[in-house]
């Protein structure tokens, strides 16, 4: 074996190690290791100085101190891929966290970071994702190959909504379309319970989970969600299936980089964030794209601090998104499932030429419908539902019944709420929404609307 390059630590700062060479430079990327005990492992992260670099140690830092020696390996971090990573939970190092025996690679490991030109194989074909959720497929419908953002502060569903999503399209897609999922710096008990639910839905099969949850250090949080990319990667190009890529947590996964940024002393940005915000998201991000043969579709959980979208960190991953669905507090409180603020929610999908004329009308007309309604609610709470005109009464019942019938029960929540969930396709749902719209139903009462799948269901009718 070629003997390999030494440095010398000259400071460690929790998960940033300071290293020296004086030599052979390391090149970004490449994995340290410390001399005599290589399972302590680090990351070449940026220049610190002519001879010396930030290294991010990727194990806790208890065994590094001040003149330890380490030694340069020459390559980056590279993830286990291939079939048998299919069905089982994974780290960042590809090692198992489900209990069911090592991961069998067999040999075939890939590099978390690469930077290469991929334009010329993009794929511009638009083509909609069903996922059976009406307000979703209606309002802000998901583009095979694009990527869709659910924006929402802490409590409002925004994992639950996400992981019905997955549970819906793996079902529908019948073994033609493989998942991956990366938990990046969100609750081990929640990751526990998409895998448990993965299991009872029989989509585990068909599916990589790669975990950087909380409880893990900054540096591990980060590189999760690019070996995450790296496995979809894999499935789309080498195995040539369709992927769906989730990641709970985008922001998480921004606060991680602002963590190390603020260990190697770099002068932060707007709101304090990372100067390098932006390239650290479009590196992310510029990943996921669907090739000429097979699509990578992305649905990314966003954690909006304090409920303000316009954080800085938030407001750095609208520019990726073909689908913004904005989960509301206010919507959540009022009991309405999922809890989305259907006038904020918005697509490029949302086009004749991609939905077709029929479903680009009827959600215009009820989105107006909706704004209408909304604007009416404040008159209706000073004076009373009586007082309006009878064409402003009728808006005002339809735009609530509207609302009311885009509520919809889980899958994922049957354990929880006692109510078994529903698959609701597309055309089904613009048929009834034309019918509220339209007045078919104005003689039945809006309670009757709450989580039902279709009309139908109603009787009376």
């Amino acid at each position: 074996m070629a003997k390999r390059d030494q440095g010398k630590i000259i400071s460690v700062k929790g998960q940033v190690v300071e290293v020296e060479f004086t030599d052979h430079k390391p090149a970004i990327n490449d994995v340290l290791l410390l001399k005599g005990a290589e399972q302590v492992i680090m990351e070449v992260y940026a220049s610190s100085g002519p001879n010396t670099f930030y290294c991010l140690s990727m194990t806790p830092p208890d065994l590094l101190y001040r003149g330890a020696i380490v030694e340069n390996t020459g390559e980056p971090l590279r993830f286990p891929v291939g079939k048998a990573v299919l069905g089982r939970v994974v780290d960042v190092f590809g090692r198992v966290l489900d209990m069911s025996g090592e991961v069998v690679a067999g040999g075939e490991m890939r590099p978390i970071h690469i930077y290469k030109h991929v334009s010329k194989n993009i794929s511009t074909k638009q083509e909609i994702l069903e996922t059976g959720i009406k307000v979703i497929d209606m309002f802000a419908p998901l583009i095979k190959g694009g990527k869709m953002g659910l924006f929402g502060g802490a409590g409002v569903g925004k994992t639950m909504l996400l992981t019905e999503i997955l549970n819906n399209i793996i079902k529908s897609q019948k073994g033609e379309t493989l998942s991956v999922f990366a938990g990046v710096g969100e609750r081990v008990r929640e990751g526990l319970e998409l895998y448990e639910s993965l299991i009872k839905a029989g989509a585990m099969p068909r599916s990589s989970l790669v975990y950087g949850p909380m409880g893990e250090s900054s540096t591990v949080r980060y590189l999760s969600a690019f070996a995450a990319v790296t496995l979809a990667e894999f499935y789309r190009d080498e195995l040539e299936k369709d992927v769906l890529f989730f990641i709970d947590n985008v922001f998480r996964f921004a606060q991680a980089g602002n963590e190390l940024s603020t260990l190697t002393n770099t002068i932060p940005s707007e709101d304090g964030y990372q100067a390098t915000l932006e390239s650290e998201m479009a590196n992310f991000h510029e990943r996921l794209i669907p090739s000429s043969k097979r699509s990578i579709s992305t649905v990314e959980a966003v954690y909006v601090p304090a409920d303000d979208l316009l954080d800085h960190a938030v407001q750095s991953i609208f520019a990726y998104l073909d689908s913004v669905v904005i989960l509301s507090r206010n919507v959540y409180q009022s009991g309405l499932l999922p809890a989305i603020d259907i006038i904020s929610s918005n697509s490029s999908a949302l086009s004749p030429l991609v939905v077709g004329e029929q479903h680009y009308n009827v959600a215009l007309r009820a989105k107006a419908l909706l704004k209408e309604a909304q604007s009416l609610e404040r008159i209706v709470s000073l004076v009373g539902e009586s007082e309006l005109s009878a064409e402003d009464r009728t808006i005002y019942q339809r735009g609530r019944k509207l609302r009311k019938f885009m509520t919809q029960s889980f899958f994922v929540a049957q354990d929880q709420r006692g109510k078994k969930g529903s698959y609701v396709p597309l055309a089904t749902t613009v048929e009834d929404t034309l019918g509220i719209l339209d007045g078919k139903y104005d003689h039945l009462p809006e309670d009757k609307f709450m989580y039902v799948g279709s009309v139908k269901e109603i009787k009376g009718a």
